[in-house]
């Protein structure tokens, strides 16, 4: 399909999708969307007082749309089990997963657990995240778990035996390329497991190309400065970069462990890519997902029932 969007979506009334960062940008653009097509949408956001502004203005655009917006920190574990905890008690379905919030080339940092920010926020937290909402996921036929990588994955190089950066320095560009590259590899490894215990939930992924958003501003660094400038130039709007996104998580024809992005890379309209030789390596796939087990403490085991429990 040459131009896919918004309207060759389906109907997703009564469907419950989580955003997470769904107060912004290309999360907001999504849960936009998704609200538009009938679905129920959580905005799952760090700070709840933006959630709020943003569930307002999607009211404001798609009247008697239900949004909710709930706390999440995903520099937090602790905040990842009491979301994950709360939406198991309150809902007991949940048709889509979107796991869209990041962030990208900002200054050295490091998450409440220790984390080197960038893997602990864009890949650790998300991980621990969707593991802990596997639960409903299964329950639910139909489900998908959608996670937003980039473009940069490309030049990503996954550090096995240095992912924090404590041996080799932290450098703002290789810790981000790094992250998307690991969003892509628990993609294609989540997928493998859901498959093998014959689960109904698929994984798959997207990138927005260039987007105009705020990613990218929050450091120091001179390419911090140049963003917005840069972005004027070489990139579309966030609401067409969130189309692969969209794409990818409710289109009918989408198959697990897929991966959309824009037509011509960096800006057009979604359709299914091929990522990296990287990204497609199943060792590192295997590997990353037992290091991302026993630093986030959130297994497989713990929460996938047997396969004859689980929803087709």
């Amino acid at each position: 399909m040459a131009r896919w969007t918004l309207d060759d979506a389906p109907r997703q009334d009564g469907r419950l999708a989580v955003v997470t960062g769904g107060n912004d940008g290309l999360g907001l653009e999504t849960a936009l969307s998704l609200a538009t097509l009938g679905a129920r949408v959580v905005l799952a956001c760090r700070t709840t007082a933006k959630g709020e502004a943003a569930a307002t203005r999607i009211r404001e655009r798609v009247p008697g749309a239900d949004v909710t917006v709930r706390r999440l920190d995903l520099a937090s574990l602790a905040s990842v089990e009491a979301f994950a905890a709360d939406l198991l008690r309150d809902e007991p379905r949940l048709d889509l997963l979107i796991d869209n919030a990041g962030i990208m080339a900002v200054d050295e940092g490091r998450t409440e657990d220790g984390f080197e920010l960038q893997l602990g926020t864009n890949h650790l937290g998300h991980f621990a995240l969707t593991l802990r909402l596997l639960p409903a996921l299964l329950a639910t036929p139909g489900s998908r778990v959608a996670t937003i990588s980039s473009v940069g994955h490309r030049r990503g190089r996954l550090a096995l035996d240095d992912l924090m950066g404590d041996v080799r320095g932290y450098d703002r560009w290789r810790a981000y390329f790094q992250s998307k590259l690991a969003n892509l590899l628990f993609t294609a490894e989540l997928q493998r497991r859901l498959a093998a215990v014959g689960a109904g939930t698929i994984a798959v992924a997207a990138h927005p190309g260039g987007s105009r958003t705020d990613l990218g501003t929050e450091g120091t660094g001179l390419s911090n400065r140049l963003s917005t400038a840069v972005a004027a130039v070489l990139t579309q709007s966030a609401r067409v970069g969130a189309l692969p996104m969209l794409r990818a998580a409710v289109a009918p024809d989408v198959v697990g462990g897929e991966y959309y992005g824009p037509r011509l890379g960096l800006v057009g309209h979604p359709v299914r890519e091929t990522p990296s030789r990287r990204a497609r390596d199943a060792d590192d796939a295997a590997a990353l997902w037992e290091a991302s087990e026993r630093l986030t403490g959130v297994t497989w085991a713990a929460v996938v029932p047997p396969a004859r429990d689980l929803a087709r």
